[in-house]
């Protein structure tokens, strides 16, 4: 799936309506943080953390230490191979279990798991698809060009 530069730009605004008065704290981070990520990516860096109560998120585990990780050092825009980023959580022969927590990731997009491809350069699996891994690449790759 490609993205035209005219198709992207003729995206309607992002806008929370209904119960937005209503939300947590949290659901409100979580909120801001998906409207920065599809329309003004530039923000989600000053944006706080969602705060995560998932189990996964706060064990200590490898799977836990890989999609922190994740989420704190790779940036919009950027990829990383399963090598690398087992490097980056501290265990560099574990490239198959960085697997193993990218298909765990309870949070896609907001911990992007989607930015974690084969060190050949090809996309890899995603729980959405490969076209929405795709597509989520080239949103990324677009947005960091304007």
């Amino acid at each position: 799936l490609s993205l035209s530069h005219n198709r992207a730009q003729s995206v309607a605004p992002c806008e929370v309506c209904e119960g937005a008065e209503e939300m947590t704290e949290p659901l409100r981070q979580c909120t801001a943080w998906l409207s920065a990520y599809f329309c003004e990516p530039a923000q989600i860096e000053t944006l706080p953390v969602p705060t995560f109560h998932h189990p996964l998120l706060q064990q200590d585990s490898f799977t836990s230490q890989v999609l922190w990780t994740l989420l704190r050092d790779v940036k919009f825009g950027e990829a990383v191979s399963y090598k690398q980023l087992a490097d980056l959580a501290g265990n560099g022969r574990a490239a198959r279990a960085v697997g193993g927590a990218m298909r765990s990731n309870p949070i896609p997009i907001i911990i992007p798991c989607h930015r974690v491809i084969c060190s050949s350069g090809q996309k890899g699996n995603y729980g959405g698809g490969s076209l929405m891994k795709e597509w989520l690449l080239a949103h990324e790759k677009l947005r960091q060009e304007k």
